[in-house]
């Protein structure tokens, strides 16, 4: 029948919380000085409730609640419901303290494989001054979330800069040999325990959960000349395997008959 009249329904509201909370009915002016400042009452208590409320939140049992007032660090909170002064006293930043991170050096991948390579990241010196390509990840988590939201403006960037640099130290302290070789996880496992004290030191409120080498090869430049001299040595090993396994079957048969021959010439 078509839209209703706004007017008509605010003065029906008007006459009806006149009506709730005793306000006049003799006529319509008296109703409406009534029923104005008591409306607006309504609406401040609706609005308080609501502001009051709106400081209830719930913490996941895999995260942290960081309490803020006016800006300032209050306390962390536990998993469950809880309850702050709302905006603009207090606010709450919510931390996942469970959540496995990652970060990778000399690669970039979202499958957790060595995808494209950042050569700007992955070439690394060693100590007898050859380079190696080197891909790493490394997981963390946060442990002290306080920590981690106050303490260092960008802990996440700051971890990759300081796993780098670790990395960088580990390997520019050992051969490339070693690197190359049997070395992997000894450079793994230095580089966790460097980068660990390093964040400690620095208070970023991050723990290293593992370190894992993705890859190590020498330089794109020099592949096929290393692979020569790898092949070179593997054909040394074998032909000095060769040589052993010749000699510990000639020897014995040579020593055999010579005894033979003195027992002979005795008898």
């Amino acid at each position: 029948k078509g839209p209703p009249d706004i007017d008509e329904v605010v003065r029906k509201m008007q006459r009806k919380l006149s009506g709730i909370f005793g306000g006049g009915s003799s006529d319509n002016g008296d109703s409406s000085s009534n029923a104005g400042p008591i409306g607006f009452g309504l609406v401040l208590i609706v609005a308080f409730i609501v502001w009051i409320l709106s400081g209830i939140y719930i913490v996941e049992p895999a995260e942290r609640g960081v309490v803020l007032r006016f800006g300032a660090f209050q306390g962390v909170t536990q998993s469950g419901p809880h309850w702050h002064i709302p905006y603009p006293f207090e606010a709450v930043e919510i931390v996942n303290v469970e959540q496995s991170r990652n970060t990778e050096i000399g690669y970039r991948s979202t499958t957790g494989r060595a995808g494209s390579t950042i050569h700007s990241e992955s070439l690394m010196l060693t100590k007898d001054e050859n380079i190696v390509d080197l891909k790493i990840a490394v997981q963390y988590k946060v442990k002290d979330a306080a920590a981690y939201l106050f303490n260092v403006r960008n802990p996440d960037s700051m971890l990759r800069q300081m796993t780098e640099s670790a990395v960088r130290e580990t390997v520019g302290k050992s051969k490339m040999d070693f690197v190359l070789t049997e070395g992997r996880s000894e450079i793994a496992r230095s580089t966790e325990v460097l980068l660990q004290s390093m964040l400690d030191s620095l208070e970023t409120g991050l723990v290293i959960t593992s370190v894992n080498m993705q890859d190590v090869q020498p330089p794109e430049q020099v592949q096929a000349a290393f692979a020569d001299v790898v092949k070179a040595r593997e054909d040394e090993v074998r032909q000095i395997n060769e040589a052993e396994a010749y000699a510990n079957d000639i020897v014995p048969r040579a020593r055999g008959g010579a005894f033979r021959l003195v027992q002979e010439a005795e008898a």
